[in-house]
């Protein structure tokens, strides 16, 4: 469900806690905390396959946590990434817009395509962030307040060998019972990413007094510093809207 009409729908059992206008649209912020906060980071061990070092500069990876506006918030913060875009992946291209993915019916996730330098981050370094950090792998379509299968964990491998690594890295994890409930993070195979509208563009830094970004987001970004304190780097690398 929209996360808009889903707020408006629950006014009776929350307080509006503050609305921002973009681009035409409403987003009406409740007490996210009713309805679930941040999801608690852990520790992880980092994967024990890799990919090995390579020339290459510039590798694109695909992940879905839940709302984008967090999960790319924390791999902007992240050294060696180069970007980290909003978007929807899992879908078809005709109902890749956000009113359409807000339904729930169309396949898509709201995903976060992130370019990194493998030379400074590994793939494999950013799977352990994103199981670490970003969210909650242990979540079925949901992801805090919001509920449905666009809000799925899920990883779009963009090659065989990030397919190769994710997998490896999901049982590792399960093997090692580092989660006190079972993965529900899916490897899924439509791997093509769209980019999402504008105003969905470096939410978390454009408005880190929004309500949902601070109760939900803005202490992922904390965990990352303290967690990986020599893969944060204080300044994001933002999308230049004007360029898309």
């Amino acid at each position: 469900m929209k996360r808009a009409n889903r707020f408006n729908s629950l006014l009776s059992a929350c307080t509006v806690a503050g609305a921002i206008a973009l681009s035409g649209m409403i987003l009406w912020q409740g007490n996210a905390w009713a309805l679930g906060g941040e999801a608690a980071a852990v520790t992880l061990p980092a994967p024990t396959i890799d990919e090995p070092a390579n020339a290459s500069h510039s590798e694109t990876a695909i992940f879905a946590g839940g709302c984008f506006w967090g999960v790319q918030g924390v791999f902007q913060h992240v050294k060696g990434v180069t970007g980290a875009v909003s978007g929807y992946a899992g879908g078809a291209a005709k109902t890749a817009n956000y009113d359409n993915v807000s339904t729930g019916m169309t396949g898509h996730a709201e995903s976060v395509a992130v370019t990194f330098d493998p030379t400074q981050v590994s793939y494999g370094a950013l799977l352990q962030i994103f199981f670490s950090v970003v969210h909650d792998p242990t979540e079925l379509n949901r992801q805090g307040p919001d509920s449905g299968t666009q809000y799925r964990s899920a990883i779009f491998p963009q090659s065989a060998a990030q397919q190769r690594i994710a997998s490896a890295y999901l049982a590792q994890l399960q093997a090692s019972r580092s989660f006190e409930r079972p993965l529900m993070t899916r490897i899924e195979s439509n791997a093509h990413f769209y980019s999402a509208e504008a105003y969905h563009q470096n939410f978390l830094t454009d408005h880190p007094d929004a309500p949902y970004i601070r109760i939900n987001d803005l202490p992922k970004i904390k965990q990352l510093e303290q967690r990986f304190p020599t893969r944060y780097r204080p300044q994001p690398v933002l999308v230049n809207v004007n360029a898309r």
